[in-house]
C-alpha cells in the first residue's frame, strides 16, 4: 500500500489520526537527561526483595495496585458527578461506596503493617506512582 493510501475506516472505529502527534508532543515535554530531572526531591525508595521478604513484597505490590485502581475509579466517579449525569441517590451511593473502599484499604494496609503513603512507589524520573492525596 502506498504511503498516501489508507485502508477504509469502519464507521464505529475511533479517530486516532492525531494520537501519534499528540504523543510526540507530550514526549518532547518530558525531561530527557538525568541532569534535567535532578532537583530537590526525596531520595527514592528502592524495593528490597529476598526469599525471606517475598510474601511481604507481594502483599505490598498487590495493595499498591489496588490503591492505584481505587484512586483511578474515584477520579472517574468525581468526573461523572461533576458532569451532572447522576441522580442524587446515585451520587450518595457512589460517595458511600468510595468511602467504604478507602476505609477497607486503610484496614488492609494496617493489617499488613503499612500506611497508604507506603504504597506510593518512586518511579525515578517519572515521579511517584500515586498522585499526592488530599
Amino acid at each position: 500500500m502506498a504511503p498516501d493510501e489508507r485502508s477504509p475506516r469502519r464507521p464505529d472505529a475511533p479517530d486516532l489520526d492525531g494520537v501519534g502527534d499528540a504523543m510526540a508532543r507530550a514526549l518532547r515535554l518530558l525531561p530527557a537527561t538525568p541532569a534535567e530531572t535532578a532537583g530537590p526531591s526525596a531520595p527514592g525508595r528502592r524495593v528490597r526483595t529476598g526469599a525471606d521478604t517475598a510474601a511481604d513484597d507481594l502483599v505490598k505490590l498487590v495493595l499498591t495496585l489496588v490503591e492505584l485502581l481505587r484512586q483511578l475509579i474515584e477520579r472517574q466517579a468525581l468526573r461523572r458527578v461533576e458532569a451532572g449525569g447522576l441522580s442524587d441517590a446515585q451520587e450518595e451511593e457512589l460517595g458511600a461506596t468510595l468511602l467504604a473502599l478507602h476505609e477497607r484499604m486503610t484496614e488492609l494496609c494496617a493489617r499488613h503493617g503499612y500506611d497508604l503513603a507506603d504504597l506510593n512507589l518512586d518511579l525515578g524520573p517519572l515521579g511517584p506512582l500515586l498522585p499526592p492525596s488530599g
